[in-house]
C-alpha cells in the first residue's frame, strides 16, 4: 500500500553508456593520459628514491626551518626519519609521487576554470552543482570510471584523486579573484590597463594567499584518498594500510597510518608557510 510506485528511469544505464561511449571513441586519448601519467609519475619516484636519505631530510628540515621555524624544520625531519625506521622509505617517496602529480593536475586544471568562473557569471552558475556533486559524490564511485578508463594501478588513482580533489582550488581560486578590493582594480583600470595585464599584476597576486589555501585543501585532500586509491591498485602506504586491514595486522596498520598523518602535518604546515609568506610580501 504504502510502497513506492514500479517506475524505472534507467539514469545510471544512460551514465553507463555515455561512460562506454567515451571508452571507446577517445581510447587514444585515454592511453595517452595513461602513459604520460604513469612515466611521470616512476619518473618522480625513481628520483626520490635515488635520493640518498639524509640529503632528503635534510631538504624537509630546511623546508621547514624556512616557511615555519626551525622548531618545525627539526620536527618535520624526525617525522620522516621515524617513517623511514618504520620500513615504509620506498612506500613513502611512492606516495609523494603520487600527491605531486595529482596535484600538479589540479592545479593546471582548477586555477584556470577558477579565474573563468571569477569573470564568467553563467559558466560559474553551471559549474557549482557540478562542483557540489564532486565534492559530496562517495569518493568510493570515482574508482569505478578510474578502473574502466585505466585499469588497476596509480594512473587511475590519480584520476580519482583528481576528482575528489580539484573542487577546493577552484571555489577557493573563484573567491579569491571576486574578493579583490574594486578600488585597485578601479586604479589599475585608471592606469589604462589591459585584462590581461590587470589579471597577472594585480587580481593575481592580491588573490595569491587566498589561491595558496586552497593549494593546501587540494594537496591534503589529494593525500585523504591514498587510502582509498589503495583499492585501485595504487602502491604506497595507502596500499600498506590495506594490507594491514586484510591481515589485521595492527602493528603494519598503525605505522602506515601515522605515517600518512606525518606526511599531512608536513604538506600543511609547508603549504601554511608559503601562503604566509605571500601573504606577508603583498602586505
Amino acid at each position: 500500500m504504502g510502497s513506492f510506485p514500479d517506475i524505472r528511469t534507467n539514469i545510471g544505464d544512460y551514465v553507463d553508456q555515455f561512460v562506454s561511449f567515451l571508452a571507446t571513441n577517445l581510447e587514444g586519448l585515454f592511453d595517452l593520459i595513461y602513459f604520460i601519467s604513469s612515466r611521470t609519475i616512476n619518473f618522480i619516484d625513481n628520483m626520490l628514491v635515488a635520493m640518498p636519505w639524509w640529503s632528503f631530510i635534510i631538504v624537509i628540515f630546511l623546508l621547514g626551518w624556512y616557511f615555519k621555524s626551525i622548531f618545525s624544520g627539526v620536527l618535520f625531519a624526525i617525522f620522516i626519519f621515524l617513517i623511514g625506521s618504520f620500513g615504509l622509505w620506498e612506500d613513502m617517496m611512492t606516495t609523494i609521487a603520487i600527491i605531486v602529480v595529482a596535484v600538479i593536475i589540479c592545479l593546471l586544471i582548477g586555477i584556470p576554470i577558477g579565474i573563468w568562473m571569477a569573470f564568467n557569471k553563467g559558466f560559474s552558475n553551471i559549474m557549482r552543482p557540478i562542483l557540489d556533486a564532486m565534492q559530496t559524490m562517495p569518493s568510493f564511485i570515482y574508482l569505478i570510471p578510474a578502473i574502466f578508463f585505466f585499469g588497476l594501478g596509480n594512473v587511475s588513482a590519480i584520476f580519482a584523486t583528481l576528482i575528489y580533489a580539484l573542487p577546493p582550488v577552484i571555489r577557493l581560486t573563484e573567491l579569491a579573484i571576486r574578493g579583490v578590493d574594486k578600488e585597485v582594480i578601479e586604479s589599475a583600470q585608471s592606469f589604462g590597463s589591459s585584462r590581461g595585464q590587470m589579471l597577472r599584476k594585480v587580481q593575481l597576486p592580491q588573490a595569491m594567499p587566498t589561491i595558496m589555501a586552497g593549494v593546501n585543501q587540494t594537496t591534503m585532500m589529494a593525500l585523504a584518498m591514498v587510502v582509498i586509491a589503495s583499492m585501485v591498485g595504487a602502491k604506497g602506504l595507502g596500499e600498506q594500510v590495506l594490507v594491514a586491514i586484510n591481515r589485521i595486522d595492527i602493528a603494519l596498520g598503525f605505522e602506515a597510518g601515522i605515517s600518512i598523518v606525518f606526511l599531512a602535518i608536513i604538506i600543511d604546515r609547508v603549504t601554511n608557510g608559503v601562503a604566509a609568506k605571500f601573504q606577508r610580501g603583498i602586505s
